[in-house]
């Protein structure tokens, strides 16, 4: 008999944490089960194989439990299990199951029977009224329809011809049809809110993306470049690309010709190892330098070239979160082995290391060129800064992982999400949380604020948060109340990224569901969607705000022109 071994076991695990979004827990299995030493072949095991080995051992128990049983029609046996029976009950007690089932079927069906014949008699005579009342409201319509055209015909000298009022309808009702075609995506359907308006979202057309080959295996992280046309995603294939993308739309120029990328390759030898999955990356200020952060525990930084210019070596575990801050001097990391390190990158060296959490360090945001927040896995956030021992603030209030943090554009709110399902808002002027914002019903995986209101290029706007949510909703706050502005519903799976454009104006948002939605911030509605083939990871906007890119579990990044 086959067995399974246990490192066999553990890469599926694995995979399945990887496949369902999971990205905490399966870099943490990774990390203790030793994946990366490894030597199964990643690219030989498809999607979603842990879920079809469960269910084909619930098929061989279904097999086992009706082996004896004397019913030709077996599949109607299954329908009496439930997986939970197969795998915490014996044959035996199957057997009982399916038995019992049976009968109560057929008690219930002999019951069906007797009411059936009692009243077949009393619906025959109704159906005979049903049609008699049909077939006089038939003979009047023609009746009508006569004397219609009669008249119709008495004045033809006075009239010109007209068209047939039947066909009229016919025409209009094919032409509305296809409008509404045009109008829909297969992806979600219009959200709750907004039930007043009309208008459906808008497909975006195919002819106004550009999709991006060459990654081997899942895209997990894409940004532009605050310089311009240059896009750079990271992948589980151990690679980062900068992706070199025209100004003018998608349709003319990319389409024709090959997208210029440069590969940014983390790993020496020939194969992709497992352990460099590109985990995060960042563009400095001017966009001159890429950072990027693997599973290996090494940053790099890279020229616009692709080009590496310093690797960065003192983390003993994956690195989840890279930051570079505005000035552009030094470059912030926060790790699975506990700490966050400040890099000075004139010398290529580290200029401190913070270890205050006991556990994984998942996000990093500066608040300043040298104060920046930590949060963890330990449900704690410090604020640090560059040069001191201790944290200037701690913030305790959350009662999970705290999965990531962000401060507001002028640095004096910190917005954090947690797996608690809330997420709040602090100030640096008290020790307990501003505001708990707690509609959420699940997770909470990402958050962001507008670039709106004072310190923006937005002043005279509303400042707002986005939280995105595995309860496949978004959220929009007011920040100054602590209040629900809109529950964006449109997503079928969780969602695991959302942007706002540089305006402010607009929302994108990427599921698991592999839909992107576009949503208007002011209105609460979606104004455009894509659909992929994959699961989305992160979306993002170019500076202009006309072009939107997207990265996907297909391997694929996918580049889309926004226009309204």
């Amino acid at each position: 008999m086959v067995s399974i071994a246990s490192t066999e076991l553990n890469y599926l695990v694995f995979r399945y944490l990887h496949e369902s979004g999971f990205t905490h827990s399966a870099f943490a299995l990774g990390y203790e089960a030793g994946i990366n030493k490894s030597t199964i072949d990643g690219n030989l095991v498809p999607p979603g194989a842990l879920v079809t080995f469960v269910q084909k051992g619930i098929q061989y128990l279904e097999l086992e439990a009706n082996s004896s049983s004397s019913d030709v029609d077996m599949d109607e046996d299954f329908s009496f299990l439930q997986p939970l029976d197969l795998i915490t009950k014996d044959v035996y007690e199957l057997h009982k199951i399916i038995k019992e089932k049976k009968e109560n079927l057929q008690k219930d069906r002999h019951r069906e029977k007797n009411k059936d014949s009692n009243s077949f008699d009393e619906e025959h005579e109704q159906e005979h009224a049903r049609e008699r009342e049909k077939e006089r409201q038939q003979k009047e319509k023609e009746r009508e329809r006569i004397d219609k055209d009669k008249g119709q015909e008495k004045g033809k000298d006075k009239e010109k011809p007209h068209e047939d009022p039947i066909d009229t309808k016919q025409i209009g009702d094919k032409v509305s049809v296809r409008d509404e075609e045009n109008g829909t995506c297969e992806g979600p359907e219009p959200m709750e809110i907004s039930t007043s308006s009309t208008s459906l979202p808008c497909e975006i057309p195919s002819c106004d993306v550009t999709v991006l080959e060459g990654h081997t295996s899942e895209v997990f992280v894409c940004a532009w470049s605050p310089a311009g046309s240059l896009l750079a995603s990271g992948s589980g294939d151990s690679t980062a690309r900068i992706w070199t993308i025209g100004d003018g739309p998608c349709s003319s120029s990319m389409q024709n010709g090959a997208v210029n990328v440069a590969v940014l390759k983390h790993f020496k030898g020939r194969t992709n190892e497992k352990s460099k999955d590109v985990t995060t990356l960042d563009w400095n200020g001017e966009g001159t330098l890429l950072a990027t952060g693997s599973y290996d525990g090494q940053a790099r930084i890279w020229n616009m070239d692709g080009e590496l210019v310093s690797a960065l070596n003192k983390h003993k575990g994956p690195i989840f979160s890279l930051k570079w801050n505005k000035k552009g001097d030094y470059l912030l990391s926060g790790s699975v082995d506990k700490t966050a390190i400040v890099w000075d990158i004139k010398t290529g060296e580290w200029k401190q290391q913070f270890e205050f959490h006991s556990a994984p360090t998942l996000d990093v945001d500066w608040r300043n060129n040298v104060s920046f927040a930590t949060c963890s896995t330990d449900n704690m956030i410090y604020v640090c800064k560059v040069g001191e021992n201790r944290p200037t603030k701690t913030f305790s209030g959350h009662q999970g992982e705290v999965n990531a943090i962000k401060w507001d554009p002028t640095g004096s709110l910190l917005a954090s999400c947690s797996d608690d399902s809330t997420a709040k808002i602090w100030s640096m002027k008290q020790d307990t949380y501003l505001h708990d914002l707690k509609e959420h019903t699940k997770e909470i995986y990402t958050i962001r604020w507008s670039p709106t209101g004072p310190g923006t290029n937005n002043p005279n706007q509303q400042l707002v948060l986005a939280s995105a949510s595995f309860d496949s909703t978004i959220k929009l706050w007011d920040v100054e109340m602590g209040s629900l502005l809109y529950s964006l519903n449109g997503h079928r799976d969780p969602v695991y990224s959302v942007a706002f454009s540089p305006n402010g104006e607009y929302l994108a948002s990427g599921s698991l569901d592999k839909c992107m939605n576009i949503w208007s911030v002011k209105e609460g509605k979606i104004v455009k969607t894509y659909s992929g083939n994959g699961g989305i990871f992160e979306v993002c906007w170019n500076k202009e705000g006309d072009k939107i890119a997207a990265c996907f579990a297909n391997n694929v990044v996918c580049v889309m022109d926004f226009r309204m």
